[in-house]
This record gives structure tokens, sequence and C-alpha cells, in this order.
């Protein structure tokens, strides 16, 4: 198991699908998935996003099975924010070395500077191999460097090489903007059994990366740093360093859940709560799982990416407390009913932002209803006010 591999296995075959993945998959072959030299074509514009109309398209990652569950959760958001992809047949090749023109892209877009890197694309570059540097990734190296994603001494770039643990490693360190504190730690003694492996020069990066939580060692006590890094692996960096960004991108939103409807969830940052609607295809992961919508509940801490105006991704990061209780008013629209007539589930409307929003809700056994039971007509917008605990019905008082 690698030192990225932390997670709980999941079904065996898994998808990942939504909108947000139409913004960075399209005609044209990724700068992520392949790393090839090539010029800027025609369809280079459209694939990042930036093309005259909407791609729309549904990528199913056929070969991220069972054993890479781990990082599954890590490629989705990464995804979601547009700085991982997957190959033009719906595969991630999560098995495959990726190049350090591939890290390094992924290290740009993780930080944010995507536009500025677009912007550079026609800097002339100082290294000693910048011919053999792809045209698509003159601009991120350009904001690499201007951003001490290098070190002072690197007179190449080595753009296929592939990227090392340890390489991998520094980067992202780098990235996080914490040099200053690995140089503070060249003198840590590490533990690894391989550890002289490490440069003396390279320790406090490895020593802050194990301090923040984004590596780790193998089982066996080693670190392996010239082991070449996959694209699953480096996912979960990628991920754990970007969670640790001081600021987010515009499309991510971290909060409190206050409610849960069936297209809509309501998040409360520093005592405002704002709805967002939910796309039909939302990737959701809830302790340790990979669930639904309908999973998250009252009281759950999420990170939300959204894409086009919607959620396209949602994890839980912290599971909600036992028992949270809630209540609203809304507006009653029918019920389902279990074979002896009793009320399983309700749903309800409320006026939001955008519209009428539909929520349905479970209802607990013993549920109690207060008032005129006959005024529960279908689409009837009776105004009602239901309450429970954990997105539970458990009481109905009719208005």
């Amino acid at each position: 198991m690698s030192m990225w591999n932390n997670g709980k296995a999941w079904a065996k075959k898994v998808t990942i699908s939504s909108v947000a993945l139409a913004m960075i998959l399209g005609g044209a072959t990724s700068a992520l998935a392949d790393g090839k030299g090539r010029g800027k074509d025609k369809d280079d514009d459209k694939y990042e996003g930036r093309g005259k109309g909407k791609i729309e398209l549904k990528i199913e990652f056929k070969d991220v099975e069972e054993q890479y569950a781990w990082a599954l959760q890590h490629i989705a958001s990464l995804s979601a924010r547009g700085v991982f992809k997957g190959y033009e047949d719906g595969s991630f090749q999560p098995e495959k070395s990726i190049s350090r023109i591939e890290a390094l892209t992924a290290a740009v877009r993780l930080m944010g500077l995507e536009s500025q890197a677009q912007a550079k694309m026609n800097t002339e570059l100082n290294f000693s191999d910048a011919n053999n540097i792809p045209s698509w990734a003159t601009g991120y190296v350009a904001t690499a460097l201007e951003n001490d994603l290098f070190l002072e001494t690197d007179s190449a770039v080595q753009p296929n090489k592939a990227a090392n643990r340890l390489w991998a490693t520094t980067l992202l360190v780098k990235a996080l903007k914490l040099e200053d504190e690995a140089k503070a730690k060249m003198n840590t003694k590490l533990s690894f059994k391989d550890a002289k492996e490490i440069p003396a020069a390279s320790v406090g990066y490895v020593a802050v990366a194990i301090e923040k939580g984004l590596v780790n060692g193998y089982e066996n006590n080693t670190f392996r740093p010239n082991q070449p890094v996959t694209r699953a692996e480096l996912a979960v960096l990628l991920n754990r360093t970007g969670n640790q960004m001081p600021t987010q991108d515009a499309q991510t939103v971290r909060g409190e859940v206050t409610a849960v409807a069936a297209n809509s969830i309501t998040v409360k940052k520093d005592s405002v709560a704002s709805t967002y609607a939910v796309n039909s295809d939302v990737f959701v992961y809830r302790n340790g799982a990979k669930t639904t919508l309908s999973a998250v509940q009252q009281g759950d801490t999420v990170l939300l990416r959204t894409y086009d105006n919607a959620v396209v991704f949602i994890e839980v990061t912290q599971l909600a407390s036992t028992n949270v209780p809630f209540a609203l008013n809304a507006y009653y629209q029918g019920a389902t009913l279990n074979n002896s007539g009793k009320m399983t589930s309700i749903t309800v409307s409320q006026q939001v932002y955008n519209g009428t929003q539909l929520m349905i809700y479970n209802v607990s056994e013993n549920l109690a209803i207060e008032g005129n039971a006959a005024l529960l007509l279908p689409n009837s917008n009776q105004l009602v006010e239901i309450s429970g605990k954990n997105q539970i019905v458990e009481k109905i008082v009719i208005k």
C-alpha cells in the first residue's frame, strides 16, 4: 500500500460524472493527460473551457477500480477544480507515471494561477532545455518559475522526466509557500530505513510534508524517494495540498449544512446561509464512501465545488453530531405511503432566490400531526411546519 493509500474500499467499478468534468474534458487530449509536445491547435481553447460554446460531457473513469478507491475522492475533487484530467477514452490511467511538466502544470492550476499561465504562453524561457518544453506548457513553466517552484540551481526543466516521490513532495511544499519552514528543518532526523537516499538539502521538505499530513511512508518504513509517482498517487498529494492552501478559488465553498433538498443544498458560513443548486450528477463523498446527496445531513461540515452556478462536488469533511434538530415552514406538495397507509416521506416546497425549491424528507415511524390532516392534499401548497432530527421529520404542524 502506497504512502497515499489511506482510503476504504469502494465498489469494484466507480463512475465520476458531472458537468464539472465537461469544463475540463473535451475534444483535445489533456495537457495533463499526455504531456507530449504539440502546438496549440483549434481545439485547445475549447478544451480548456474557453470556447464559444459549453461542452457538456459525461466521463467514466473506467479503469479506476477497487484497488484505487483510496484515490477516487481526490481525483474527483481535482477534476471539479480543473487541476487534474482524464483521457479522451474515459480512462484515468492511475498506474501511469506522471512527468515533471504534468506535475508542474497541476501545481500551477492548484495555486489558482491558470489565467496567469495562459497569459505567458509566449514567454522566452532561459532553461537550457527550453526547446523541449511543449508549447502548451510554456506559460505554466514561466508562472512556476515566478512562484518559486524551481530550485535556484535548476538550469533545466527536464519536462519529460518522470516525477519521483521526492521531487513531487518538494514541489508541493513549495506550492504551499513553506520553503522557509523546510529550510528550518534541514537537520531533522528522518526515521525511514532509506533516509540516506534523501539528499541533505531535501530533508526539510520531506519533514514538512510529513508534518502537514501530505505524505507518509510505506508499511515497511521506507520512503522510496526515487520511485516514480503515479497519476493516482499525485492526485492524492495534490488534493491534500490544495486543502491546505490559504485561499480557495471562487468555486470552492466551505461551511455547515443547514438544509438539503432534492436539487439544492444550503450552507452556512460565518453566520450567513447561502443556497446552491446541485447538479444531478454531483459527486458526493461522506464517511469514507461515495454516496448520494440525500445522505448529506444538516450539521455536516462540507466542502463544495461549483461549476456553471451548480454544485458538482461535495465532500463531507466533518460529520454532523447526532440528534441535530431542524424546523422549517414550507408548503405541502405530497407524500408517499407504505402498504399500511403510513406516511414514509413528505415533499414540501419553499421559495428561493431562483424559483421554487422542492424538498423531500423521510418521516419517523412515530410521526405526530397537529391540525386538520384533511388539508394535506397533493400539490395543495398548504402551509406546514415540519420539524425533527437529522433530517427525519418527527412532527407536522398544519397552519
